[in-house]
Formats: structure tokens, C-alpha cells, sequence
């Protein structure tokens, strides 16, 4: 049999290393890469292609189920989650019977992990591993969906303006402060664009920059300039695109054609 080629995919540098130390003794597995967030892990995936992939599922910019949503679960190779405390993972791991380790990492459950994934890649059919991470990701949104705001209260000078999430085309950051861009409209709400990007949902609002968040029903196209990428709204709004997060955008937008809802 061929060596197993692992990718480790773990913004922890103690974490990737003690996976790799725990792999070191197994003279059919070779690790040919690390990544230490979502957008390098899936350049990672593209260029190294590797056989199992273990993920962090806690990963700053870009979680885990954000990876496996950006790179579509028909594509995705076997994988071993690694988590610290997320209980809901954890579950969800179980039901649709894909292997996770918890952190610290104990050799034990390590090893029989290994050896799960072993009789998996001699076993498992694409299509079957493909339907159990479609699986897996249609009950993480449902869990997210319900944690997620519909709504948010602006204050002015006259009362409270409720403003439903659905209207919101994209959010911009203002220091300490985040901007809604409603149509022609716009206002500042006492909140942070980090703590916003927690409310919502991931699916239906992305950070593509550093300062900016997209609902991404509102994008016509993508562009690349002179200056660098940017989305270009319905209305024709322009709005920056970091280059690290392009192809999560990407992969975002096509999220739909991998996965029925």
C-alpha cells in the first residue's frame, strides 16, 4: 500500500507538532504539509492533495466547517477533526461517523483514530464519505442557524431602528464601530466587525477583508484590478476582497452546488 500523505491543518504550532509527533512512528504515513488557517489550508488541499487531513475545527478567519464548506465535501479527502471543547462537533462527529481527537491529544485515541482512517481509505467509496461530510455540514448549519441574529437595533436620536439582517447588503468597519450599508442607507451600530461575523450567518454573510463583510446574495461579480480584488454589489457598490480570502470566497459562493439543503 501506498504511504497515507497527511495534511495538518491547525493554527496552534504545538498542536501541529504534536500531531506530527504522534504520526512519526508509523512508517506508512508521511506528512507533506501544515496549514495554520482555513485559506492556507485550502491552498494546501489544491497543491498537495493529501489522503487524510487533520482539522482544527477552531481556527481563527476560518473555521473547520468553513474549510469543508469552501472546498465542498465531493472533493474533500478523509478527515480527523481535532477539537478542544466543542461539544456540538463532537456529536455531530459520532452520528455521521467521522473520527475526531480531542486536545490535549492522548495517544490511545490517537492511535485507534489512525487506525479507523486506515480501514477507511482501504474501505470507503468517495460518494459514501462525501454524503457523511454533506451530512455532518447540513447539521452544523442547522445548529449555527439557530444561534444565528435575524435582526439588529441601531439607536438614533429619535428611537430604536430595527433593521432585519436580510435587508443588510454588506458591513463595513469603523474602528471600534461597524457600519450597515442598507440600499442608500447606512448606520453605525456600537459593535465590532469581529463580533458581528459571530451573529451571523456564515453562509449567508462572509468577511472578505479585514474591514468589510458581504451578504453574499448581494454579489454580481468578482473582479480583479490593478488595485486588487474586489466584489462588485447589485447596486454596484464596490467593496475590497483580501487576497487570502478570495478563495474562501469562492468557495462560499459555490457552496449551493455542493451540497443540497
Amino acid at each position: 500500500m501506498n504511504k497515507i500523505r497527511v495534511l495538518i491543518a491547525d493554527d496552534e504550532p504545538l498542536a501541529r507538532r504534536g500531531v506530527r509527533q504522534l504520526l512519526a512512528p508509523h512508517s506508512d504515513i508521511v506528512v507533506v504539509g501544515e496549514s495554520r488557517n482555513g485559506p492556507e489550508t485550502l491552498l494546501a488541499l489544491d497543491a498537495l492533495k493529501p489522503d487524510l487531513l487533520f482539522l482544527d475545527v477552531q481556527m481563527p478567519e476560518m473555521d473547520g466547517f468553513a474549510v469543508l464548506r469552501a472546498w465542498g465535501a465531493d472533493r474533500m479527502p478523509p478527515v480527523v477533526f481535532v477539537t478542544a471543547h466543542d461539544q456540538f462537533a463532537v456529536r455531530a462527529f459520532e452520528a455521521q461517523a467521522l473520527d475526531y481527537v480531542m486536545k490535549p491529544l492522548n495517544v490511545e485515541r490517537f492511535e485507534a483514530a489512525l487506525e479507523k482512517i486506515r480501514e477507511r481509505l482501504r474501505l470507503m467509496q468517495a460518494a459514501d464519505l462525501a454524503g457523511k461530510l454533506t451530512a455532518l455540514l447540513a447539521a452544523e448549519r442547522a445548529e449555527r442557524e439557530k444561534k444565528s441574529i435575524e435582526r439588529l437595533v441601531v439607536p438614533t436620536a429619535a428611537s430604536d431602528l430595527v433593521i432585519p439582517v436580510a435587508e443588510i447588503d454588506w458591513i463595513g468597519a469603523e474602528d471600534y464601530y461597524a457600519r450597515l450599508h442598507v440600499g442608500t442607507k447606512t448606520y453605525l451600530v456600537r459593535e465590532s466587525l469581529s463580533s458581528l461575523e459571530t451573529r451571523l450567518d456564515p453562509l449567508r454573510f462572509a468577511r472578505v477583508h479585514r474591514a468589510a463583510m458581504i451578504q453574499l446574495d448581494r454579489i454580481r461579480e468578482l473582479r480583479t484590478t490593478p488595485r486588487g480584488d474586489e466584489a462588485i454589489l447589485l447596486d454596484g457598490s464596490r467593496v475590497p476582497v483580501s487576497r487570502r480570502r478570495r478563495a474562501v470566497l469562492d468557495g462560499l459562493l459555490r457552496w449551493p452546488n455542493h451540497c443540497e439543503e
